[in-house]
């Protein structure tokens, strides 16, 4: 059997939904993404877990090595934080004039807020534009953060692989619509929904590398004896309709590259 449990976005009912696993007896935790491994690490110290997270596994204090996690723990590592200065340069390849940019990030994610906004500064310092942290937890302040962009004149947002900017992908999509504001998300399904474009993590080889890896511990292995993997699949989405009606033209050379062009 497998039991879900989902926070919708509130991390602060992620205690509540681990312990009731733990009272259970699990045999085995999959925690899904940093927040919610950290909640169950503090949760249990024998129930193995299996994490999967954007966010630096032992800069987040998840484990003490990547070889050698320790404990009861392990996971997979996706690219996502670290592909916030590929996202800023494509946004600057497909709007060269645009001087500004919004990053969209969650001040609640304690473990990889920091990372996305020291990644963001550098990628902005290197590439010539400036950056403005647009801080959202709730979708009040998602539509909050695009009236901001758009009065502060940004040229395009860059969203954060936050769950709650994934949950609330369509509002995210309509309100760049609304702002006349192009948007970049790190997951497809913003793209899928009619977002403008996708760049990052295939998440389905994450999940796969999670899942091979709760079959491992099923089957009699630890995992402490378990190194932290990565997920290195990146994947490109344009949505030629959407940067249609936002007037924006997408270079031949970024069209070529893409995974999927949604026309």
């Amino acid at each position: 059997m497998i039991e879900f449990r989902w926070a919708e976005s509130h991390n602060d009912r992620l205690p509540a939904l681990v312990a009731d696993l733990v009272q259970r007896n699990v045999k085995v935790i999959v925690a899904i993404p940093n927040a919610t491994a950290l909640a169950t690490k503090a949760a249990t110290a024998t129930i193995p877990i299996v994490f999967e997270s954007g966010a630096d596994p032992v800069a987040a204090g998840l484990v003490t090595s990547l070889n050698r996690p320790g404990g009861n723990i392990t996971g997979i590592t996706n690219l996502s934080v670290g592909l916030i200065e590929k996202q800023i340069e494509i946004m600057r390849q497909i709007l060269p004039n645009a001087s500004a940019f919004g990053v969209l990030l969650n001040p609640t994610a304690q473990a990889t807020f920091p990372s996305f906004a020291s990644g963001a500064q550098s990628a902005a310092t290197k590439l010539g534009v400036q950056v403005q942290i647009l801080k959202a937890s709730s979708p009040g302040e998602i539509e909050l953060a695009f009236d901001t962009a758009a009065k502060e004149r940004m040229g395009a947002v860059i969203a954060s692989s936050d769950p709650l900017f994934v949950a609330q992908r369509d509002q995210i999509v309509a309100l760049a619509v609304r702002t006349a504001i192009p948007a970049i998300h790190v997951f497809r399904e913003f793209a899928l929904a009619g977002g403008l474009m996708s760049y990052g993590t295939q998440l389905a080889d994450a999940y796969r590398l999670t899942g091979i890896y709760v079959g491992r511990i099923l089957n009699g292995e630890k995992p402490s004896d378990l190194p932290v993997q990565q997920s290195t699949k990146v994947e490109l989405f344009i949505n030629l309709r959407t940067a249609k009606a936002l007037g924006i033209a997408i270079p031949l050379s970024l069209l070529g590259r893409a995974d999927e062009v949604i026309e």
